[in-house]
């Protein structure tokens, strides 16, 4: 435990614990509302977002933000219109991202390295002000998530029941869609854009493994989140290999864990009810 005396890595750890309590929270319900892929589709815009606002000269991850935001919402206005085609809409606002991000990038002269960082991700040189701004994030997901739960939950079983229930169904949408914008560029500081949506699914596809209750299942993809971040950061820094990709393989290695565990714990009842 003596390495994390250095403050890049006590910066590091802060800032991984605050992505890890963010990700699985906003991730149950996309996992829920089947949109377990917006979190790669934002991440592409977010890189468009990134190569554009440093063009204009504006701070990278406030370019992602707005631009991110923008492209949740297109996302949750077209899945609102086209319920049926609602994984064209997010393929079409993916390839666009994608495409956005190639022509700012050959038009900015945004350093490779920096560009590497937005991608893969760069915890180990959060500074001061990015740690700032991932805590005013998680603490806004963490408050307005607390709110809206009740109601997230029902809309993503059945949004005409939640709409006669009197949920305020284009309200919440419009929060959500800022909240998983807010999530993604956060995200994208520890863990880069290309592995942001891994993040938000893999934990909690680990504690859908359980075979939990809806609530159980929230705070066991946070608690394997954070197993992931401190886990995968420590190994990271003793093996001298990337942190982003060390989390998120750690994330997959406790999915499969609570896989098997799962499996047996069925086996054993169904057993036991047999006899």
């Amino acid at each position: 435990m003596e390495f994390f005396q250095y403050d890049f890595l006590q910066r590091a750890l802060v800032a991984g614990i605050l992505i890890a309590l963010a990700c699985p929270l906003i991730g149950n319900f996309v996992v829920l509302r089947r949109q377990s892929m917006i979190g790669d589709g934002l991440g592409h815009i977010a890189f468009a977002g990134v190569t554009g606002g440093y063009m204009v000269g504006w701070y990278p991850a406030f370019g992602a933000f707005l631009l991110t935001l923008a492209g949740a919402l297109g996302i949750e206005w077209l899945r609102r219109r086209h319920r049926n085609l609602a994984d064209m809409g997010l393929a079409v606002f993916f390839y666009a991202g994608i495409a956005l991000a190639i022509i700012f990038s050959t038009m900015t002269r945004m350093p490779s390295a920096g560009l590497l960082n937005f991608l893969f991700g760069s915890i180990l040189t959060v500074t001061n002000t990015d740690l700032a701004l991932i805590s005013a994030c998680t603490c806004v997901v963490m408050l307005l998530m607390y709110r809206y739960t009740q109601s997230l939950l029902l809309m993503s079983l059945d949004e005409d029941v939640a709409k006669v229930a009197g949920v305020p169904i284009d309200k919440i949408n419009l929060v959500f869609s800022v909240l998983t914008a807010v999530v993604v560029v956060s995200g994208m500081m520890v863990v880069g854009i290309l592995l942001v949506s891994a993040l938000m699914i893999v934990p909690v596809a680990a504690a859908h493994a359980l075979g939990l209750g809806f609530r159980r299942t929230i705070a066991a993809s946070v608690l394997i989140s954070l197993a992931s971040v401190f886990i995968g950061l420590t190994a990271a820094f003793q093996f001298n290999i990337a942190p982003g990709g060390t989390i998120v393989m750690t994330g997959v290695a406790l999915y499969i864990a609570a896989s098997l565990w799962g499996r047996i714990g069925r086996s054993k009842l169904k057993n036991s009810g047999k006899a």
